[in-house]
């Protein structure tokens, strides 16, 4: 399931506070699961089509891991197991599509911050005594609105609408999944009702996207897979013509 998401590697090299290193370093954060009701060792399901999965990389530098299915309907119901959830089977990434280059504000730092320490089990460090309070300069505490502004989210406009991955080899193995890691074999492999819907879904979820996240920092994927400029240029297209009387 963390290969079939959407990953983004986001930066914090221009905020004075960088991230924070707890006991619980892959951390599960749901917003509509509180902590005061999931504390170690249980954690809000990865099967969860809410939950995302926070792992700083380093003082500067954060990788977040985001269902494809909330990409492509941010108003899913969180708490809603994804298609085809399961801990355990073949699959493939194409790393080309790894989302990358976002710099994040003080804030989002904060807020990132604010979860590591809220889902750690006993200990917490940092580079600076004062980052081991991000409650103290956070902008709300409010579990569920954290991430009412949608940082978390990957730049949706970058997110490929693919049916999955095909690869074979000259020794003729093959490897084939859809996009919800279904394969040829097993019921509802590349469901055209699904991607229909997900497709209306996923043009919604772009637009709206991008009016909240208007002016922030984009993130970028590899040019070479053909994503990068073009769709940042048709961002900026339709916001333009929001705009237009």
């Amino acid at each position: 399931m963390w290969s079939e998401g959407v990953w983004e590697i986001a930066r914090a090299r221009h905020s004075p506070t960088k991230f924070l290193v707890t006991d619980n370093p892959v951390t599960f954060y749901c917003r509509v699961m509180f902590k005061s009701e999931w504390t170690y060792p249980n954690d809000p399901s990865l099967k969860q089509i809410g939950t995302r999965t926070i792992f700083p990389l380093g003082l500067d530098s954060c990788l977040i891991i985001t269902h494809l299915q909330l990409v492509r309907n941010l108003w899913a119901t969180p708490t809603e197991f994804r298609e085809n959830a399961r801990y355990f089977d073949q699959t493939m990434k194409h790393l080309g599509e790894i989302q990358f280059g976002r710099e994040l504000a003080e804030d989002e730092v904060l807020r990132i911050n604010y979860i590591l320490k809220q889902r750690a089990t006993r200990y917490v460090a940092a580079s600076e005594r004062e980052w081991l309070f991000p409650e103290r300069r956070v902008p709300t505490t409010d579990w569920k609105a954290l991430d009412d502004d949608w940082f978390l989210l990957p730049h949706v406009w970058k997110v490929g609408f693919s049916g999955g991955i095909y690869a074979g080899n000259d020794r003729g193995s093959t490897f084939a999944a859809d996009e919800h890691g279904r394969h040829p074999w097993e019921r509802g492999f590349q469901n055209k009702k699904q991607r229909d819907l997900e497709w209306a879904l996923h043009i919604r979820s772009r637009e709206e996207w991008a009016k909240k996240r208007a002016g922030k920092p984009r993130a970028m994927v590899d040019p070479r897979i053909g994503r990068h400029n073009f769709k940042d240029k048709m961002m900026d297209e339709f916001l333009q013509e929001q705009l237009t009387p």
